[in-house]
């Protein structure tokens, strides 16, 4: 993977809401649900996946009014693989089906759309739907939608670390002078902001691999309220609660008042 030219800049402050509330600039979604919501209708969990891309469209048309800046869906994990073929393969045909249907729109609300994982792991058919959505959005500047598919984030961390070990063979790169900011240049979405905000839903407690390297200091909202049922008031009181959070970063509260008072 190239490297691209800088490494996450530094926490920043977020927007402020009309309400006078900090807003995040980047938000980053596990999830969670789309089965368990169809089983509880006696439906098959293809059911609720398809049912969970209304959710999608729901949280993009959040953020584009909300000022936030970045958007990042996990939308099949590494792991994910390890599913029955059958909800795999649904899975993979709702994904190509998505893109053909949405990248029209998202490109009318100057959505830039990319995706982030194992492409090796994916068909040559999915893989020309993304590149083409890439390539057409990617002047966009009104919110990034990332899309993380066939991701990890040992297998994110791994990566930039081989990549900083062939160059360092080839001779192109002092082992010495490898540090946190030059191995963030080789993550993925080393471009943008980390995460402020890290959103589950479907009730479990746990990050699931998902941009480890990036979320050292994200604050974390876990709802119980399952994909298909998330709506903009309970996203509103993740962006309350968010607001109410004093980020430190390592910092004293006295020091982070001191700044903020600046």
């Amino acid at each position: 993977m190239p490297a691209p030219p800088a490494s996450h800049p530094p926490p920043a402050p977020e927007p402020t809401a009309a309400g006078g509330g900090r807003v995040p600039q980047h938000i980053a979604i596990v999830m969670d649900g789309n089965g368990r919501w169809a089983q509880r209708r006696g439906r098959p969990r293809t059911f609720g996946h398809r049912a969970g891309a209304k959710t999608v469209r729901l949280c993009v048309r959040f953020c584009l009014e909300r000022g936030i800046r970045a958007l990042t869906l996990f939308a099949f994990s590494s792991e994910n693989w390890k599913r029955p073929q059958e909800e795999v393969g649904a899975l993979m045909n709702l994904f190509m089906r998505s893109l053909d249907r949405e990248v029209d729109e998202l490109h009318e609300h100057g959505v830039r759309l990319r995706f982030i994982g194992e492409r090796a792991h994916l068909s040559a058919a999915i893989g020309k739907r993304m590149d083409s959505a890439e390539r057409r959005t990617a002047g966009n500047t009104a919110l990034h939608l990332n899309v993380a598919i066939s991701y990890g984030g040992r297998w994110d961390i791994v990566q930039a670390a081989r990549t900083l070990a062939q160059a360092a063979v080839r001779g192109q790169l002092d082992p010495s002078t490898i540090d946190e900011a030059l191995f963030a240049q080789h993550v993925e979405l080393a471009e943008q902001p980390a995460p402020d905000l890290f959103i589950r839903t479907g009730g479990d407690r746990r990050i699931s691999n998902f941009l480890l390297w990036q979320m050292a200091y994200t604050e974390l909202w876990f709802t119980d309220t399952l994909w298909p049922d998330l709506d903009v008031a309970e996203l509103d009181r993740a962006l309350v609660d968010f607001a109410a959070r004093e980020r430190r970063f390592g910092r004293t509260g006295a020091q982070v008042a001191q700044v903020g008072g600046a």
